[in-house]
């Protein structure tokens, strides 16, 4: 199976020197096709493209992102029975909707073992707030259909203005990832992760919960079933003794609860489980593990201090001002250059300095959670 990427963006977004960097970064040993449409012009990066060794077929007869569907599908079978490539690139026109080239790609998926893949459109942060204006439709349409927003030129203009952008974008498209860092910081497979949509920390963290909760809840099985088994043994198959092994099974069943979570979280947790009355430890037991904890999370291109990080995480571990915080985990950019990476569990943190990732991420697990108050705490 062919996977298909479609490149999208505005003339001068940064388009060619990303795919540069997918090239150099993560496709090297791929064959790859990459399938230029300029317009009707001469496509102007075939030269350096050609040097990397990739074969190019460019479509300059005429523009696959409106009429012409039905060349696009037969130029498409031409590459695929020429080439027979892993992966082929479709770097649209500047001015072309984003829709179109996915509609075309869509058309000939079953009959060419073909399949669309990831849908980036680059946006310049220095311009985008003028293009948004000045070219409305065609712009936000690159925008409402991409899986992934790359923004170029973060590393240009100020945090505000990277943020004002981050906004403006997610307001025509709440879903995609935006990425923010600037391209030179990053390895190009930390944003081809990002493309294939691999999990968001806030997805791995909730996954992770439940199987937390879901390996608790299972312990908490194997003991009643022992317990019962016991039982049975004690008193016999009698009818006359089912009533009393049936509230004898129940108690154990209660006092193994409480006291499996007591030795899970330890005599001095301060994740605020021993706040909770004997119902809430049934209540933990018997719900299904996304009714009792919800997450908060965020992906921002926000500066933060390394202060306001552990102000945040002393806040989780030391009081209930922001709900019961079972986790809390992120990376985001300093004020200094660094990263910081911050992880919490079982009312401890720990702090560090770490590599960039494509945006600030930060993500908090708990119950009774405070949202607005925990926005307002992260000062986003």
């Amino acid at each position: 199976m062919t996977k298909i990427d479609i490149i999208s963006g505005f003339l001068g977004a940064g388009k060619t020197t990303f795919i540069k960097k997918m090239l150099e970064d993560v496709f090297q040993g791929e064959k790859i096709v990459l399938i230029e449409n300029e317009f009707g012009e001469i496509g102007i990066d075939g030269g350096f493209l050609k040097d990397s060794g990739i074969e190019i077929s460019e479509l300059n007869s005429g523009c696959i992102c409106c009429s012409l569907v039905g060349d696009f599908g037969k130029n498409l079978r031409e590459v695929m029975e020429r080439f027979h490539p892993d992966r082929i690139l479709i770097e649209p026109s500047g001015v072309g909707k984003l829709s179109d080239v996915m509609k075309s790609v869509q058309e000939v998926e079953a009959e060419n073992e073909v399949k669309l893949n990831g849908r980036v459109t680059v946006v310049n942060t220095a311009k985008a707030a003028k293009q948004m204006k000045a070219f409305g439709e065609f712009f936000n349409n690159q925008i409402e259909y991409a899986t992934v927003i790359v923004l170029s030129r973060t590393q240009n203009v100020k945090p505000e203005q990277t943020e004002a952008v981050v906004h403006a974008v997610r307001e025509k498209n709440s879903k995609a990832v935006v990425i923010t860092t600037p391209w030179d910081e990053m390895d190009g497979k930390q944003i081809y992760k990002v493309i294939e949509q691999q999990k968001t920390l806030e997805e791995e963290l909730m996954e992770e919960q439940k199987q937390h909760h879901h390996e608790h809840e299972h312990g908490h099985h194997e003991h009643e079933h022992h317990e019962h088994e016991h039982h049975e043994h004690e008193h016999g198959h009698e009818h006359g003794h089912e009533h009393g092994h049936h509230e004898h099974e129940h108690h154990e069943h209660e006092h193994h609860e409480h006291e499996h979570h007591e030795h899970e979280h330890g005599e001095h947790c301060t994740c605020g489980c021993h706040d909770h009355d004997h119902h809430d430890h049934g209540h933990h037991g018997h719900h299904h593990a996304d009714e009792v904890f919800t997450s908060w999370g965020r992906e921002t291109p926000h500066v933060f201090t390394r202060d306001t990080i552990e102000h945040a995480l002393k806040a989780f571990c030391d009081t209930q001002d922001y709900g019961t915080i079972l986790r809390a985990k992120g990376m985001v950019p300093g004020e200094d250059g660094t990263w910081i990476y911050f992880d919490m569990v079982d009312g401890e943190y720990e702090l560090r300095t770490g590599e960039a990732d494509y945006t600030g991420r930060l993500c908090v697990i708990g119950t009774d959670m405070e949202e607005d108050k925990l926005a307002e705490l992260f000062g986003i």
